[in-house]
């Protein structure tokens, strides 16, 4: 009787806990941030840009760009500078099936600055990153996991 008791308790515990890898609201997480370093005195084209890369859930797949009728974005904020942008996703229609999951990589050299400090300094940079679908759910909001070492020789 004891056994069963534990054994009730336990499945209602692990069942409770269980969540749902694919909801309504997009679900995003940190995946990597490469390379971790740029310059500042180096033109972006001549070296490799930081990229941010995450993973997304989502249970509609509405996500993407669909040209004349909706759009979702993805944004990002520099947060020791404050800068932000907004990206437009790419046309994923092909793919964003219901139960989607998918990662995405962003572009940073646009978000890319230092602080105030005197030179030469090396700036930590980290990421807060969500994004909205079609239906203009957010997702949570993450921070890099990462930082990105911006150089001012």
């Amino acid at each position: 009787m004891r056994y069963t008791l534990l054994i009730v308790t336990l499945a209602i515990f692990f069942t409770a806990c269980k969540k749902d890898k694919f909801t309504t609201v997009p679900q995003i997480s940190f995946e990597s941030v490469k390379p971790n370093s740029a310059y500042s005195n180096i033109p972006l084209n001549q070296q490799y840009i930081p990229s941010l890369t995450i993973s997304v859930t989502d249970a509609e797949g509405d996500l993407g760009f669909i040209s004349g009728k909706d759009t979702s974005k993805i944004y990002v904020k520099n947060l020791l500078t404050g800068k932000e942008d907004s990206l437009i996703l790419p046309n994923i229609s092909t793919a964003a099936v219901k139960d989607f999951k998918g990662e995405i990589s962003v572009d940073l050299s646009t978000l890319l600055g230092a602080s105030t400090r005197p030179r030469p300094k090396v700036d930590t940079l980290f990421f807060e990153v969500y994004i909205k679908d079609f239906a203009k759910n957010k997702s949570n909001v993450i921070v890099s996991g990462d930082p990105v070492f911006y150089i001012t020789p």
